[in-house]
């Protein structure tokens, strides 16, 4: 897939089908909009254009409530181009961009610089200035600059609405696996191996301390959960926990660590991706340190079973 980054110097292509979204997490609901894309491109010998935004356009219109996304930029377009998407045009969302008019949008930005012969839409998808354009606009000019319009099912909306909303939702209520199965992918965050209290390796279960990267992420709920790392391209099994580490430390920040099975490498300062594959259990408080070990092991051999499965 080919990606460009602003719309300054864009090719011209021959038969285009566009689509145009933020697609945060490119769930599965969304991969049914860009099966369509790609099959009906295909079907006309043509390329598959996505249009998205950067940043997501409700972090520059409502700066005041907090968005927490799915997927970082770069991991949304490896998503795209799984689905079979030939090019993605990232468009820096701003205000001056907000403010164009409904008109100048399809006329200026859509067809001058796209010339699309198909543009597959939602029935409620709207843009331009204060949201006046919708897909009756556009099809309102498919005579005089010759293309089509084809309209999205209500259903399929509705299914890709729900699940932003499910799977963020699940996320942040810890049900891991259920948000892994809309998604069609594991849930991953990055983070750098930064130094903690290494009391880990004092009973055997030593933890390399995360610094969250992705901090427009949705964290997922406290507690702790079998995870996979990937390091340097290779993929080892894990369990993390997120939380204050109430049994160790009394400052009540949160914190994030993860004890690799079976490694023994010196990782700090390197960044790593910590794919969530399902929630074990609370973060608990123990009295003794036996306590905690007992429990860690306990931990660690659910953890095993729920990879291996």
């Amino acid at each position: 897939m080919k990606v460009y980054y602003g719309t300054d110097a864009l090719p011209q292509w021959k038969n285009v089908v566009l689509t145009i979204g933020t697609f945060d997490g490119v769930h599965q609901g969304h991969k049914s909009i860009l099966e369509s894309v790609v099959r009906e491109a295909k079907g006309i010998s043509g390329t598959s254009i996505l249009i998205t935004f950067d940043p997501h356009p409700r972090k520059l219109i409502f700066p005041n409530k907090s968005l927490k996304l799915l997927s970082t930029l770069e991991e949304k377009l490896g998503l795209i181009a799984e689905a079979g998407i030939d090019v993605t045009v990232v468009v820096p969302f701003t205000m001056a961009f907000a403010a164009r008019s409904a008109q100048d949008y399809i006329q200026d930005f859509l067809l001058r610089l796209f010339r699309p012969k198909l543009i597959v839409i939602g029935y409620d998808h709207h843009f331009g200035h204060d949201r006046t354009g919708d897909i009756n606009m556009l099809q309102y000019y498919t005579d005089q600059h010759h293309y089509a319009v084809k309209e999205i099912s209500a259903q399929l909306i509705a299914d890709a609405a729900v699940s932003s909303t499910q799977v963020r939702k699940a996320i942040q209520s810890g049900d891991i696996s259920i948000a892994n199965r809309m998604l069609g992918w594991d849930y991953s965050i990055k983070g750098r191996v930064v130094y903690g209290t290494q009391l880990g390796r004092t009973i055997g279960y030593p933890t390399a301390n995360i610094a969250h990267i992705d901090e427009d992420k949705i964290l997922p709920k406290q507690g702790v959960y079998a995870v996979r790392v990937k390091l340097s391209g290779q993929l080892y099994g894990a369990m993390l926990n997120i939380g204050i580490n109430p049994s160790i430390t009394h400052d009540n920040q949160l914190k994030i660590e993860v004890h690799i099975f079976n490694f023994n490498q010196d990782i700090y300062n390197q960044e790593i991706s910590i794919q969530f594959i399902e929630r074990l259990r609370d973060e608990q408080k123990f009295n003794t340190l036996d306590g905690l070990k007992e429990q860690l092991a306990i931990d660690q051999k659910k953890a095993n079973s729920v990879l291996e499965s």
